[in-house]
């Protein structure tokens, strides 16, 4: 198990300190597939819906977490994370709040390419380096950096709606995912986000532990 005191506040230091807790819980789910994902295309900020084995995905998403209790919930405003995070929470007398700030890392000119079409375009590029994205900052897209801030500022806030000992949601993007294992952690693991997975961060005094990374329903 993986932790790191503090490191929410450290990252979103410009925010006002949140009243110290027993204890929280984060469920993190990235959304279920899209026909993008299936062709491994960089879909970014492109609002690209689930299709059908997304939704097939999102429903045993929702049948795992069935009997899990939640009491806030938050999810990108893309619409493939939130169906996704509709079908999770299922008849949960839950608002869903949206949020751009969980939204997927901007790619910028990259959207809608796969990495064989992106490296073509800009051979300078590693042709290997499809699962390191984070270190390269697209024309028109965001550096990490970037995305880790604003994905630091949504935490905290979804962290202050969350009753002491309480349970959040969050439906996102592997590229907040990413970002969280940073922002919470201060580690870089090793991890390619499955769609329609769960990733569970909680907080105890402070102190942030990883308590279940990618997990699926199959």
């Amino acid at each position: 198990m993986t932790e790191r005191p503090g490191g929410l506040r450290e990252r979103a230091g410009s925010a006002e300190p949140r009243a110290k807790r027993r204890s929280m819980e984060l469920i993190c789910v990235r959304h279920g597939r899209t026909a993008w994902n299936a062709d491994n295309r960089f879909q970014g900020q492109s609002d690209i819906p689930l299709d059908d084995e997304g939704r097939a995905q999102a429903t045993a998403l929702a049948a795992l977490l069935r009997d899990q209790r939640i009491d806030a919930a938050v999810s990108s405003d893309l619409s493939r994370a939130t169906e996704t995070a509709r079908i999770v929470l299922g008849p949960r007398d839950v608002p869903l709040r949206l949020d751009p700030d969980w939204r997927e890392m901007r790619f910028g000119d990259w959207e809608g390419l796969t990495w064989t079409e992106i490296v073509a375009a800009n051979p300078h590029l590693d042709p290997t380096g499809a699962t390191t994205v984070k270190r390269y900052t697209p024309r028109g897209g965001e550096s990490f950096d970037e995305l880790a801030a604003r994905v630091g500022r949504a935490a905290l806030r979804i962290a202050g709606e969350v009753p002491d000992d309480g349970v959040a949601l969050v439906a996102t993007h592997a590229g907040p995912l990413h970002a969280l294992l940073t922002v919470l952690l201060g580690d870089e693991l090793k991890v390619r986000f499955s769609t329609a997975s769960v990733t569970r961060f909680r907080c105890t005094d402070g102190v942030w532990t990883l308590a279940r990374l990618n997990q699926t329903a199959s």
